[in-house]
Order: structure tokens, then C-alpha cells, then sequence
């Protein structure tokens, strides 16, 4: 492959296909570490969550702050954008600390 006949479109071609390629080797990597990692310790007994702290289920989100006036179902925990119940409670005259759990 003569990377100076090569015209930019094809070189950038060629760049996306490395990076991918970089990408997927990385990932099975890290893969075959965590493999290693959990087996070692299963053979001692433990699981590798006992010593990172994680589990292998979905992470949980920061705890609710606040719930809907009428549906409890629906909470916030107050980071990122508001949810459109919480703007459309205020927007009824309600105060923060009336959604507060």
C-alpha cells in the first residue's frame, strides 16, 4: 500500500478503518484483562466486584429529590435538565419544596 498515491479521500478512508481497527483491539483487550481479572479472583474465592466496588448490574443513578405531584412513578434528582413535569409544576405556581421528597 503506497500511502502517496493515495488521494484524500481514500486516505481518510484508510484512517476511519485504522481507528475502528484500534478501537476493537482495545476493547478486546480490556475484555480478555477483565476475563483474567474475574477468573483469578473466583479461584480465590471472591468476585472482582468485591474489589472495585462495582457490580455487574446497571450502575444506579444519583438518589430522587423530587417527585410528580400526581404520579410518584416519575422522579428527578435534580442534576441535568428538568423534566418538563417539574417545569410545568413551577410554572403552576408550585415551589421546589413542594416536589421535595
Amino acid at each position: 500500500m503506497d500511502l502517496d498515491k493515495m488521494n484524500k479521500n481514500e486516505l481518510l478512508d484508510l484512517q476511519k478503518k485504522v481507528n475502528a481497527a484500534v478501537k476493537g483491539y482495545d476493547e478486546r483487550q480490556r475484555k480478555e484483562a477483565h476475563a483474567k481479572l474475574e477468573s483469578l479472583a473466583k479461584e480465590m474465592g471472591y468476585n472482582l466486584s468485591d474489589f472495585t466496588g462495582s457490580k455487574k448490574t446497571k450502575a444506579s443513578g444519583a438518589a430522587p429529590k423530587y417527585v410528580h405531584p400526581e404520579n410518584p412513578g416519575k422522579t428527578w434528582s435534580g442534576r441535568g435538565r428538568q423534566p418538563q413535569w417539574f417545569k410545568d409544576a413551577l410554572a403552576s405556581g408550585k415551589m421546589e419544596s413542594d416536589l421535595a421528597i
